[in-house]
């Protein structure tokens, strides 16, 4: 049985709370320089950036700047940064809610997304926070839609990450959402709603298919005024869009909702004035580590909410 040889530090920090690239050379292979291993290995990239890049010793190996004709050695692990996309910032803040030497939970604004991903790296909760707290190691325990507000929690210790993003998987965390939505008196609520929930790669929509459930959340009206219901939202299970299906299924796509029921055209970059109508308010668990009994708020409230509102029933 081979042993699994330990991957050595990157010699490169991190940029704007972004890991550089990290790339291992396959065992064998019959490139005769490194450099005609990136082309190949790298098509996306312009081979003039590649030659830009080990001229300018943008490139790293474990031991410093790879040299512009050096060999292809199998095995080896190299780093760099890569080319990040133009951003529009995100001008709301992310709000820490709590720290120690454990957590980081995090109240994050709408159309932030929380880990870099596709066309949004720097723009990130994840990327601010390593940032802005000095913090090179945090980890996200679970992500949060770029559309949704509300809590996110992130692990201070890499150690410790597998233990809290378990308590999610085997949904040993309670969660709560807000949520405002078209109020329709003839619904009957409280209801769970289950329903087996598929998303492609590359798809912005999910969808509800046939077949053995996957998904389960349970609707309840808080209150309502002006057409306009408040809705407690309580997963638990977390597919992708899962609430935002749930409610559009029901007859009440959530305010502001660009993708259910009919996907709309994408607003523009900048546009940040019709958010989502949906915030994680709660996060109730046993901390696997300490063992403590944990709940945080968020403090957020949701733009479109009317002043006031009758309760339900």
């Amino acid at each position: 049985m081979r042993r699994k040889t330990a991957t050595p530090p990157a010699p490169l920090p991190q940029r704007h709370g972004v890991d550089p690239v990290r790339l291992k050379l396959p065992g064998e292979g019959a490139w005769p320089t490194l450099r005609a291993y990136l082309a190949h290995r790298l098509p996306a990239v312009d081979p003039a950036r590649i030659d830009a890049m080990l001229r300018g010793g943008e490139i790293h190996g474990p031991d410093g700047p790879v040299a512009p004709d050096a060999a292809f050695v199998p095995g080896v692990h190299l780093w760099f940064y890569r080319d990040l996309p133009e951003e529009v910032p995100v001008p709301f803040a992310v709000d820490v809610l709590h720290r120690d030497e454990h957590l980081v939970i995090a109240d994050k604004p709408h159309f932030l997304a929380t880990t870099p991903r596709g066309r949004h790296v720097t723009q990130t909760a994840l990327s601010r926070l390593r940032h802005d707290l000095g913090l090179p190691a945090l980890s996200p325990a679970h992500r949060l839609d770029r559309l949704t507000a509300g809590l996110a929690m992130f692990v201070v210790r890499p150690t410790e990450r597998a233990a809290y993003q378990n308590l999610f998987r085997d949904r040993l965390v309670r969660k709560e959402y807000r949520a405002l939505a078209p109020y329709a008196p003839g619904l009957e609520l409280p209801r769970t709603v289950r329903s087996r929930i598929v998303k492609e790669r590359g798809v912005i929509a999910a969808q509800e298919v046939a077949g053995p459930p996957n998904s389960e959340s349970l609707i309840e009206l808080a209150g309502h005024a002006d057409g306009i219901g408040r809705y407690r939202l309580s997963p638990s299970t977390g597919r992708t869009h899962q609430l935002r299906l749930h409610m559009s299924g029901l007859g009440i796509p959530i305010l502001g909702d660009p993708v259910y029921p009919v996907l709309l055209a994408e607003p523009a970059p900048d546009d940040f004035s019709r958010p989502l109508q949906l915030l994680a308010a709660v996060l109730e668990f046993t901390d696997p580590v300490t063992g403590e009994q944990r709940r945080f708020e968020s403090r957020r409230r949701l733009s479109a909410e009317p002043p006031a509102s009758r309760p339900a029933g």
